[in-house]
């Protein structure tokens, strides 16, 4: 999942930046209402998380400017204000949910997977199976068959990735920009190696492979019996 965190305190974004990496999210940051826009006029986000006390263009602005484009992507706001204008306000602009600092982590968490599961234009099913594999979104376990397979952060998220959509294939770029923020990742085999990593989890303990590379393209996730690599 790729979260735009939009907050121009640097100790307060370093810490969620941090915090939602290690739970497997993939982060870009920016400090104020303009690199907003841009950023998300760019790339595409599941989730913004923005700060309304920002520098020029302020987080209801930008709200309202995202909203006016058509974007959909999930919202949320975060505001030392606690007002009940001030809520108002920003749910009028188009957020879906509001928090007022100082919150716990484990909230912010909480918010984000509440906000994701009723996206009004991507409903989500918590559960996510191709063939005999099954990932739960939220406890973050994942199994083949009878089978439980502890995964790092990062796989995992490569992982949901691909079963978001099974049968599509993602390139290499695609991938990076959901699992990786665009700040720390290059041009290299590391979408590749992270694969590698994975196939020796899920695929070859298996008779049936799963992970299927598409030469030239990229990689896709199948139940087909005969997923080969093409």
């Amino acid at each position: 999942m790729r979260v735009l965190l939009v907050e121009d305190e640097t100790s307060l974004s370093r810490y969620i930046k941090k915090g939602l990496e290690e739970e497997g999210y993939a982060v870009d940051t920016v400090t104020n209402g303009k690199e907003a826009l841009s950023a998300t006029n760019t790339a595409t986000y599941d989730i913004v998380l923005l700060d309304i006390m920002i520098p020029g263009i302020n987080g209801i602005e930008v709200c309202k400017h995202i909203r006016a484009r058509g974007q959909s992507f999930s919202i949320l706001m975060l505001t030392a204000r606690d007002s009940i204008d001030d809520r108002i306000n920003g749910l009028d602009a188009g957020a879906d949910d509001y928090m007022v600092k100082p919150f716990a982590f484990e909230e912010l968490l909480a918010r984000i997977r509440a906000i994701t599961r009723r996206s009004r234009d991507t409903p989500r099913s918590p559960m996510l199976m191709v063939a005999d594999l099954c990932l739960d979104t939220i406890t973050k376990k994942v199994k083949r068959g009878t089978i439980s397979i502890v995964l790092p952060a990062k796989e995992y998220a490569l992982l949901e990735c691909l079963m978001r959509e099974p049968e599509r294939v993602f390139t290499r770029q695609q991938i990076a920009e959901r699992v990786w923020d665009s700040d720390s990742f290059t041009e290299s085999n590391v979408v590749d190696v992270y694969i590698r990593n994975l196939r020796r989890k899920i695929d070859d303990p298996f008779s049936q492979k799963l992970i299927a590379t598409v030469r030239g393209l990229g990689y896709r996730i199948s139940g087909r019996e005969r997923n080969e690599t093409v």
